[in-house]
């Protein structure tokens, strides 16, 4: 029963790397970042690549990917969301062609396949992640089997969770973010650029889904379309925590991991599926805000 409740644990961990940056885009911009998966997806294939071409192992693999996906993040940010402010069902239909765009740019190699030069690492393939040698050996701990990879998830979901706790409550851009989720207008009128915290804002929620790419290798195959169906994972969480709230994401993730792994434990993965859903659903009714809600959806 503890292995369930630890798997549950890693599981929300994840979760919740992915759904706190769509709660803070969604809660500050109003965007439904559809590409949010895709960017799961360049953090787990810069693990990947990083440890081919750099040699590098995945620790090190953690920074680079949040800078790599914080980079693509602003450039999305710049190039196509900036263009449709206000306009919901526009952006969503633009991030969703932008993760179509990441995904075939990696099942094409960026479009090298063309001329016939294969990319190692890329591809329409399955990849894979090692792990270094001192997360992979199980170490007893009397009747429990403790999984070290698990548990540095774990930890490093909850230093990610309290350094984006700190940067929204005791910083001046996480004032200025706050400010924008309650009014953006207001805000802009008090002299907060509000282009910018957005632009600010949407890197490093980008980066965050980048190390949750680089967690997720470490245990599950690498793929183009792996993305897919984590950004319906992190809005899942999103919804039943409550737009824009940092405690609703931790919350929801916990409880959403730690059922998943009960009911897959007592019968399956699909059946586990449908509960969560039917849970999620039974939450919008009774609470259409969410259990925490900072703002409305």
């Amino acid at each position: 029963m503890l292995d369930t409740v630890f798997i549950g644990l890693s599981l929300g961990s994840v979760l919740l790397l992915v759904a706190l940056g769509l709660s803070i885009v969604y809660g500050s911009m109003g965007v439904i970042n559809m590409a949010h998966g895709e960017l799961v997806m360049i953090g787990a294939y810069t693990a990947v690549l990083s440890q081919i071409y750099l040699d590098i192992n995945l620790f090190a693999a953690i920074p680079l990917a949040f800078v790599i996906c914080a980079g693509l993040g602003l450039l999305i940010e710049k190039l196509v969301i900036r263009r449709l402010y206000n306009r919901l069902f526009d952006t969503l239909l633009a991030t969703w062609g932008v993760a179509i765009l990441l995904q075939q740019a990696i099942r094409l190699e960026f479009g090298l396949s063309f001329f016939g030069i294969h990319v190692d690492g890329l591809g329409p393939g399955l990849q894979s992640v090692t792990v270094p040698k001192v997360l992979s050996e199980p170490i007893m701990l009397g009747d429990f089997v403790l999984q070290p990879y698990r548990t540095f998830i774990i930890l490093i979901s909850i230093v990610l969770a309290a350094f984006t706790w700190f940067l929204m409550y005791r910083t001046r851009i996480g004032q200025q973010v706050r400010a924008i989720m309650r009014n953006k207008e207001m805000a802009a009128a008090c002299g907060i650029d509000v282009k910018k915290i957005n632009a600010l804002t949407f890197a490093y929620g980008s980066g965050l889904a980048g190390v949750a790419g680089v967690m997720m290798s470490g245990f599950k195959t690498v793929m183009p379309d792996m993305g897919s169906a984590m950004v319906v994972d992190g809005f899942l969480v999103v919804v039943v925590g409550g737009v824009g709230s940092l405690v609703g994401s931790i919350v929801a993730s916990g409880v959403l991991g730690q059922l998943t792994s009960f009911v897959a434990f007592f019968s399956n993965d699909i059946i586990a599926r449908a509960v969560v859903f039917a849970v999620v659903i039974c939450i919008i009714v009774w609470r259409p805000r969410g259990l925490f809600n900072y703002k409305g959806r």
